[in-house]
Formats: structure tokens, C-alpha cells, sequence
């Protein structure tokens, strides 16, 4: 099967928290939070996520992080990439393969085809589109007449 790692689910988590709350400076404290996550594990995330440019880190009082794009200039692809190195779903489908057997193997243009494919659909999807609906919130209740007491 494939899988993305805990920390790569869980940082398209906190990603899509500040993508909710464009231009807002959040904490790591208020991520944590917002994202329910543990304020460790988000701190562990914001710096990979900063050093491959996704998000930026601020100082001061009111510092915190915030994306440094919008969100739907940023791909999964991106994000994949942030958190777990460049995509390769087996040894041989990097460019530079350790794999011994790259020569005689006949399904290493396979796995490299397969690999493009996961790898263009990831960019095809930004963290604007994966965004979860906003919450509904309840309507103003209109007061009737019959509701007023006197």
C-alpha cells in the first residue's frame, strides 16, 4: 500500500489551517491548536515546511507563520515533497538510483512511468482544493411576534 507518512498527513493539516485564515499570523501554540494537534509535533512540521518555502516564520510579539503563497500556488506535490524528499515510489524510479540491478531490470521504465503519473496528479492538486467546507453556521434567528414575551 502506498502511504504518506503520519507527519505528512499531518502537516497538509496545518497547512490547510493557515490556507482557511489567509494573510493571519498563527502561532505554533494556536496551529497546534486550530489543527488539534500536539504544539511538538506542529513545531517538528514548520521547519521543514519553512525551508522548502511554504510557509514563512515571523518574529515579534504578534510572529508566528503564515503561507508564503497562496494556497492555490501551493501542490500536494509540494507539500509531499517538504515532508518526505523527492517522490520516488521504488529505489529505481530516482534519477540517481542506488538500486544494482537498474541495468537488467525490465520494469524500471515502469516504475518510472507509474512515478510520473503520481507525481503530475500531486500537482495537479493544489491545498486551495483540498481545503475542508466551511462550517456551517446557524442562521440569525429571526424573532416572531408570538416569540416576544411581555
Amino acid at each position: 500500500m502506498l502511504r504518506v507518512t503520519k507527519l505528512t498527513d499531518y502537516a497538509t493539516v496545518v497547512l490547510t489551517v493557515l490556507a482557511a485564515r489567509p494573510g493571519e499570523v498563527l502561532s505554533a501554540t494556536e496551529l497546534a491548536e486550530y489543527a488539534r494537534l500536539e504544539p511538538p509535533t506542529v513545531s517538528k512540521l514548520l521547519k521543514p515546511l519553512a525551508q522548502a518555502g511554504l510557509v514563512e516564520g515571523l518574529r515579534g510579539v504578534r510572529g508566528g507563520y503564515r503561507l508564503t503563497r497562496a494556497a492555490d500556488q501551493i501542490s500536494l506535490f509540494e507539500i509531499v515533497e517538504a515532508m518526505e524528499g523527492p517522490l520516488g515510489l521504488t529505489e529505481c524510479a530516482h534519477d540517481h538510483s542506488q538500486c544494482g540491478r537498474e541495468l537488467q531490470c525490465g520494469a524500471r521504465s515502469s516504475w518510472r512511468l507509474i512515478n510520473d503519473v503520481v507525481s503530475d496528479a500531486l500537482r495537479k492538486v493544489s491545498l486551495a482544493q483540498i481545503l475542508p467546507p466551511l462550517p456551517l453556521v446557524d442562521a440569525p434567528r429571526r424573532v416572531i411576534a408570538a416569540d416576544v414575551v411581555s
